[in-house]
């Protein structure tokens, strides 16, 4: 990856595409630091689990309720219920498959729905901790002016999140990768290193050097192996081959050729985890929204203890989820049936395997036993490491950093930052060759 970087600098146009990703990179982890008037901080955040992983995404910005608190999270939201939207809605089907025109239509669609979801969660986050709004600093204490200084702030935050889409997406057209896991990709690596850079500084304070000096050793050589074996297991793929047979067309030949058909292990990425996440904080959420605990609510108390994220039932639970969602999209984004008659259209054939129904029935069985092995992949991901980071650094700093969620999306967005500076030195090569 290094060498790929070094011959990426060496050619102008690529050159620029990363120079123009690093500013635009640089925009968007400033505005994570531009204070909102009025807020401070959002006091209590820890008492909610999924605003804890989008703070962690958005670098913490959320925490300190900055102008880009929210992140992309809206967006990435609006992409997934687009997406489910589009198996349901028959309209939306039609739209994927007109090319570039339904895609454009699409992407209109999910800006529009970022932007009703980023009204609907600045509410949510304001009314939940509207005991840190200094209404003082804004329009004042009355009714009315408290009303003003609500609408004021839900402006901002939703100002602030199409930004941050508009930037990401301007990644996306003029930099390198796509614009919207780099943008997460700069989070997490921001809140991870604040998190490593405070359990350096304990090293040096005698009360706690030698826990958190064996800490820190203990940390980088879990993380070393656990980079390691995800990055194994996101590059492996099962290799399907497909020939092609010869075909005479006037006095030309055609076929001949033997291909594959690359499906890899953890086909789903992170979405499985981002969706069985999402739906086990849900009701947590909810119930602290209405100002529901412990002291107040027995329903409350016995989620907290059952249903908790240290308890061995939210464990189970979560593998179950996790496995549902990784079957669920992984019928959303490979189908058997069309990949076989794309191959029988064009002469092709699995050896071994009649073409048809014979074909779509054979992929759709390897295709479920991949899934199999990469759900239970995503469930060892989600559980081992916040565990054995817990069991490292006990004070629990670097479990919210180095979570399952955002391992997978550190790695993922490497690799396809590899792969694309990769293509777009090929690309460049080619071009040269051809002149």
């Amino acid at each position: 990856m290094w060498q790929t970087i070094v011959n990426s600098f060496k050619i102008k146009e690529v050159r620029r595409k990363i120079l123009i990703t690093i500013a635009l990179l640089f925009v968007y982890r400033l505005g994570c630091y531009i204070p909102v008037p009025g807020i401070s901080s959002f006091d209590g955040l820890e008492n909610y689990t999924f605003l804890q992983i989008l703070s962690g995404v958005s670098g913490g910005a959320l925490q300190y309720g900055t102008l880009f608190a929210m992140g992309i999270g809206p967006y990435i939201n609006a992409s997934i219920i687009i997406q489910l939207l589009t198996v349901g809605i028959p309209a939306l089907e039609q739209l994927s498959k007109q090319g570039e025109e339904g895609r454009r239509k699409i992407n209109n669609y999910t800006r529009i729905l970022t932007l009703i979801l980023a009204v609907a969660q600045a509410i949510g986050i304001l009314v939940a901790f509207r005991n840190s709004i200094k209404f003082e600093y804004l329009f004042g204490d009355s009714g009315f002016m408290q009303i003003l200084s609500y609408i004021f702030l839900v402006l901002v935050y939703t100002t602030g999140a199409a930004f941050t889409m508009w930037l990401g997406e301007r990644i996306t057209d003029y930099g390198v990768s796509n614009g919207i896991s780099m943008l997460i990709f700069a989070g997490i690596l921001s809140t991870a290193g604040t998190a490593l850079l405070n359990t350096i500084k304990d090293v040096f304070v005698p009360a706690s050097a030698t826990t958190a000096a064996w800490s820190l050793v203990g940390f980088i050589i879990a993380a070393i192996l656990i980079f390691g074996a995800i990055v194994t297991v996101e590059s492996a793929e099962r290799k399907i081959p497909v020939q092609y047979a010869k075909q005479v067309k006037g006095r030309k030949m055609y076929g001949g050729q033997s291909t594959h058909i690359p499906i890899k292990v953890n086909s789903s990425g992170v979405m499985p985890l981002i969706f069985a996440f999402a739906i086990l904080s849900f009701p947590d959420l909810i119930m602290n929204l209405f100002g529901l605990s412990k002291d107040n609510s027995s329903f409350y108390a016995w989620w907290a203890t059952w249903m908790g994220t240290g308890s061995y039932l939210y464990a189970v639970v979560l593998c179950l989820f996790i496995l549902f969602f990784s079957y669920f999209y992984n019928q959303m984004q490979f189908n058997p049936d069309d990949i076989s008659k794309s191959i029988q259209s064009n002469g092709g054939f699995i050896p071994g395997t009649r073409p048809g129904k014979p074909t779509a029935d054979y992929l759709r069985k390897v295709s479920n036993r991949i899934t199999l092995f990469g759900a239970i992949y995503l469930a060892i991901v989600a559980l081992v490491p916040s565990i054995l980071f817990r069991i490292i650094a006990p004070n629990g700093s670097l479990v919210n950093v180095f979570s399952a969620t955002g391992l997978l999306i550190v790695v993922s967005v490497a690799l396809e930052f590899d792969q694309a500076l990769t293509s777009q030195i090929m690309m460049k090569n080619y071009k040269g060759f051809l002149k």
